[in-house]
């Protein structure tokens, strides 16, 4: 499946094994993780494992999640990615960017592009997750006209104990 999204601003396309250099960049940045439970990838080793997973799962006649590159005029600057659940009909929403393009709208104009493709293939919710102290992260869900559904905890790696998170949720 090649799936190409385009935005005002951003193409949206599948990640790549080639996409290597661009995607450690914002993996690897400690500083860009550090509210994220599976970064920062640790070494180059860990994010060349990623992109293979995720390029094996674009390959599947019916893929379990779908991970973007997140292009501005061609160039890398994140990903954002949708992972299905079959079980209730509820997904979950989740994107990155290079620290660099914070602040921008980009976070928010490619999730909202991926909103669009979640309605196109089905599903019937999205929920995202995110650190408590995350405020782009949860001002990105309000901005999609995601609510807040729940709160919970999750681990926190830097302190190897779990922190607050929030969970909200859009009916599609």
């Amino acid at each position: 499946m090649e799936k190409i999204i385009q935005t005002p601003r951003l193409t949206l396309r599948p990640i790549r094994e080639t996409d290597f250099e661009t995607t450690y960049a914002y993996t690897g940045d400690l500083e860009g993780t550090r509210y994220m439970v599976f970064l920062p990838h640790k070494t180059p080793d860990e994010a060349r494992k990623f992109l293979r997973a995720a390029a094996r799962e674009w390959a599947k006649p019916h893929p379990g999640y779908f991970e973007f590159a997140v292009l501005l005029q061609g160039q890398h600057i994140g990903g954002v990615a949708l992972t299905l659940c079959e079980e209730d009909g509820t997904s979950e929403l989740g994107w990155i960017l290079r620290r660099d393009h914070w602040g921008k709208g980009y976070a928010t104009e490619a999730a909202q592009a991926l909103v669009g493709f979640a309605r196109e293939i089905g599903i019937q919710k999205l929920i995202a997750h995110c650190d408590h102290r995350n405020t782009g992260s949860y001002r990105v869900m309000e901005h999609l006209g995601m609510t807040l559904e729940k709160t919970g905890v999750r681990p926190y790696q830097e302190a190897g104990a779990p922190v607050a998170e929030y969970q909200y949720a859009l009916t599609l």
